[in-house]
């Protein structure tokens, strides 16, 4: 039975409208997370609420996004919003040393740097695993199950790790240089780093990462 002409033109315009609904979902989860995050205390929990319902966002195969964000935001505020704010605080502590320490002058500024380079990419290795293990976060999850599940991810898979790293430090200074990327990319680049990273591990293992 020939192929009617005009249904390969329908296949390509069906994938263009599913990749804009893709599009269209992440950059709605973006802009709440925005909103959201900005209550400082909300920061990290709005991060972590949107890795939870990010493989939904691309693969498209649940309704309800939004519905579904806020409830994972909900139980994310009441487990992590604590942690969360020391997290933010340690962020501002350590960018502040940086900034400080790249404009000072003689030795001390050297051995600062040393030590706080590969400490802020620890910290950010650190935090794409522990977004690529929430995911499979049980409901009863604490931030000390998901630390823990966080250093094992790291340990088995430190190289693209460090890649991930890698992205998110130029993505950082791309930021610095035209903070309109923020707008559009604050929540987004980290949580399509770790999704990336979490896929990369299935894909290779075929094991999940429980809690």
């Amino acid at each position: 039975m020939a192929t009617p002409p005009d249904a390969g033109g329908a296949g390509r315009t069906n994938a263009v409208l599913a990749k804009l609904s893709v599009v269209g979902d992440l950059l709605m989860l973006q802009l709440v997370f925005l909103v959201l995050s900005l209550g400082i205390i909300t920061l990290f929990p709005a991060a972590f609420a949107m890795q939870r319902v990010l493989a939904d966002a691309i693969s498209q195969d649940k309704p309800k996004l939004l519905r579904r964000y806020f409830g994972e935001f909900r139980w994310a505020m009441k487990r992590f919003w604590l942690s969360g704010f020391g997290l933010y605080a340690g962020a501002v502590l350590l960018a502040f040393g940086l900034s400080f320490w790249a404009y000072a002058s003689g030795p001390a500024r050297v051995f600062a740097l040393v030590v706080l380079i590969p400490l802020t990419g620890m910290i950010l290795g650190l935090y794409l695993c522990g977004l690529a293990v929430l995911p499979q976060a049980g409901n009863d999850a604490t931030m000390k199950t998901v630390f823990r599940s966080a250093n094992l991810f790291l340990l088995r898979r430190p190289l693209p790790v460090a890649g991930g790293v890698v992205v998110l430090l130029t993505w950082f200074a791309l930021a610095s240089q035209v903070p309109t990327l923020l707008v559009v990319g604050s929540g987004l680049v980290p949580a399509l780093t770790a999704y990336a990273l979490a896929r990369q591990r299935r894909e290779k293992t075929s094991e999940d990462v429980s809690i």
